[in-house]
């Protein structure tokens, strides 16, 4: 049968890659990258350096281009959904036409694979169809909110009291309530934080996380939310993209 390893890789910094992803990388035969239609080519090329360096010998590499997903819609579920299932279809022709029957292939995921990540969830559906077509095993990687902790030397967590991992979308949906727990926020593409009550808030902020043009502002939200509004402004004009997250933490006992 074929094997699939999905592999996180880390946020940006190839020495974020665990052991464990590096002897993965070690017995793989096929790597599929699925790449971008955008300007972030800096990433491509930092995952095929990873690969040079701890593929192994007559490892071979097959780069296509990703499904697109419609960002525009306010049907939003309904295009993961739509999004997810052309991404199906997708891998599952690259795995059966690059992938030996007795061959391994990987998938390699930025950050955490378990963490705001669809591969996992592609491959299942593919198996819902066939249950044969291959197995596979998803191998940790460390994530951004992880990073964003060590870079800022703080934790994630206080004593006794949770911390919520949360998307853009909902903050900006569902605000930050008095009273709610501490939360990490992923995937803003609009400064959700500017649209919440600064009032007792305090910030840290990361973009490009474990790279070199890595962007860490820490503060109370009422005096950083111009900056960072600002930093991100320019610096995503320069590079055409960001990828940021951020830890929202009330001041008050």
């Amino acid at each position: 049968m074929r094997h699939i390893n999905v592999i996180g890789i880390g946020a940006g910094d190839p020495d974020h890659l665990t052991l464990q992803a590096v002897k993965a990388f070690a017995r793989t035969d096929v790597f599929l990258l699925l790449d971008k239609n955008d300007q972030r080519q800096e990433l491509v090329q930092l995952r095929l350096r990873m690969i040079e360096e701890h593929g192994r010998p007559g490892h071979r590499l097959v780069q296509v281009p990703d499904a697109e997903r419609d960002r525009a819609t306010p049907a939003y579920r309904e295009a993961v959904h739509d999004w997810r299932r052309r991404r199906a279809e997708l891998v599952a022709g690259l795995i059966e036409e690059h992938i030996a029957p007795d061959g391994t292939g990987a998938l390699l995921a930025w950050g955490d694979p378990a963490l705001y990540d669809s591969v996992s969830a592609v491959l299942d559906e593919i198996l819902a169809d066939d249950p044969t077509a291959f197995s596979y095993d998803v191998i940790p990687g460390i994530s951004s909110p992880s990073v964003l902790a060590a870079r800022h030397r703080t934790t994630l967590t206080r004593v006794g009291r949770p911390v919520r991992i949360t998307t853009a979308r909902r903050l900006a949906a569902d605000g930050f309530p008095p009273g709610a727990e501490d939360a990490v926020v992923m995937l803003d593409g609009k400064a959700a934080f500017t649209g919440i009550d600064p009032e007792g808030v305090h910030i840290h902020y990361g973009a490009y996380l474990g790279t070199p043009d890595e962007i860490l502002v820490s503060g109370p939200l009422a005096e950083t939310a111009e900056e960072i509004s600002r930093l991100r402004l320019e610096a995503r004009e320069a590079k055409g993209w960001i990828m940021d997250s951020y830890l929202l933490r009330r001041t008050e006992d």
